[in-house]
C-alpha cells in the first residue's frame, strides 16, 4: 500500500488535495455502498486522505487505482466491525438514505447497488463478497483488478462474485424500472393520504413487508410488519398519527423517488419503496434522526395536499 513519505510542502498538499477531491465522488460511492452509512463512508474517506498524505507516491503508477484500493480495504475493515455492532441494533437496521438528485457527493457512475432494498440484502454478504460484487457490478472493475484490490487470486474473486449473486438472487428476480417505481410511489401516497385502504392494498404484493428503523431513539415498530392487510392498516395508522400540519415532500433518494415527512420543519421520516412485478413488496421507513442528515435542508417536490 506504499510507504510513508517525507513531509509534504504546502504546494504539494494543495495539489494532493485537488487530486483527492477529484476522486472523492467515486471513493465515496464505493465506501457508502460497502457500509450503507454516509457518516461511516465519510470517516473512511478521512482516513484515506490522512494515509494518502503520508504515503510515498513516487513509485505509484496510478493514483486513482491506489486510492480506490486503499478506500476499499479501509471500508472492508469498517464493514467487519459494523456487522458486530448491528447485531445489537434496536429494531430493524436500514441503510442511511442519501440524495441522488442534488447531492454531488454520491457521484457514482450509475445507481447500481444504491437501492435501499439491495443495500439491506447485501448485509447477508461477507465484506469481501460485498466489495467484489460492488466493484464489478457498480464500477465495472475486471476480476483481475478486483483480485489485486482485495489481495486474492482472480479465480477466488470470481468465486466470491458467484456467492454474492446467489445471495442476492431474490433482488435480481424482482427489479423494475425507476419510472415504474416512481409512478407507484405517487399512487401509494395518494391512497394513503385519502385513507383508501382497499386502493392501497391493490398496490401491495402478497409478500409485502414494511421495515421501520428508529434505532431505539424514536418510536418505531421493533419488528417487520408483514402481509397485505396488516401493512395496509399499519400505514393508515401511521398517517393518522402524524401531527397536524406535517409536510410531505418527494425527493430523489438512493436512485429513485422517496417521500420525506417533516414535522415542525424537521425531517421525521424518509420512506422508500421496493417494487416487484407484483407491486410494492417492500417499504422502508427510516425514522432514526441520526440517519436523516441528508434531507435536513434540501429542495423537494412538494406533495399537496399536506398530511394532516
Amino acid at each position: 500500500m506504499g510507504t510513508p513519505s517525507r513531509d509534504a510542502t504546502t504546494a504539494e498538499l494543495a495539489e494532493l488535495a485537488t487530486g483527492f477531491e477529484s476522486m472523492r465522488p467515486r471513493l465515496f460511492g464505493i465506501a457508502y455502498r460497502m457500509l450503507g452509512s454516509a457518516v461511516e463512508a465519510e470517516d473512511v474517506l478521512q482516513d484515506a486522505w490522512i494515509k494518502w498524505q503520508t504515503t510515498d507516491r513516487s513509485a505509484i503508477r496510478s493514483h486513482a487505482a491506489f486510492l480506490t484500493t486503499m478506500t476499499t480495504r479501509l471500508a472492508i475493515n469498517v464493514a467487519t466491525s459494523a456487522r458486530v455492532r448491528r447485531e445489537t441494533y434496536i429494531g430493524p437496521w436500514l441503510p442511511e438514505p442519501v440524495l441522488t438528485g442534488t447531492d454531488p457527493e454520491l457521484g457514482a457512475e450509475n445507481t447500481e447497488a444504491l437501492e435501499i432494498g439491495l443495500l439491506l440484502l447485501m448485509e447477508r454478504l461477507t465484506p469481501k463478497e460485498r466489495a467484489v460484487y460492488l466493484l464489478h457490478e457498480a464500477f465495472d472493475y475486471s476480476f483481475s483488478d478486483i483480485a489485486a484490490v482485495i489481495e486474492t487470486t482472480e479465480a477466488n474473486a470470481r468465486q466470491l462474485a458467484r456467492r454474492a449473486r446467489l445471495h442476492l438472487q431474490d433482488h435480481s428476480d424482482t427489479r423494475v424500472s425507476v419510472a415504474q417505481k416512481n409512478r407507484l410511489l405517487r399512487s401509494f401516497l395518494a391512497a394513503a393520504q385519502a385513507g383508501d385502504l382497499a386502493g392501497l392494498q391493490t398496490l401491495l404484493a402478497d409478500d409485502i413487508i414494511i421495515y421501520s428503523d428508529g434505532g431505539g431513539i424514536v418510536s418505531a415498530a421493533r419488528r417487520p410488519v408483514e402481509g397485505r392487510d396488516r401493512v395496509g392498516r399499519f400505514l393508515l395508522g401511521t398517517v393518522q398519527k402524524l401531527q397536524p400540519g406535517a409536510q410531505l415532500d418527494i425527493t430523489a433518494v438512493n436512485g429513485a423517488d422517496a417521500f420525506v415527512i417533516r414535522q415542525h420543519g424537521e425531517p421525521y421520516l424518509v420512506g422508500s419503496l421496493g417494487v416487484s412485478a407484483e407491486g410494492i413488496h417492500r417499504i422502508f421507513f427510516v425514522l432514526n434522526p441520526e440517519k436523516l442528515g441528508a434531507v435536513r435542508s434540501v429542495p423537494n417536490e412538494s406533495w399537496a395536499p399536506a398530511v394532516g
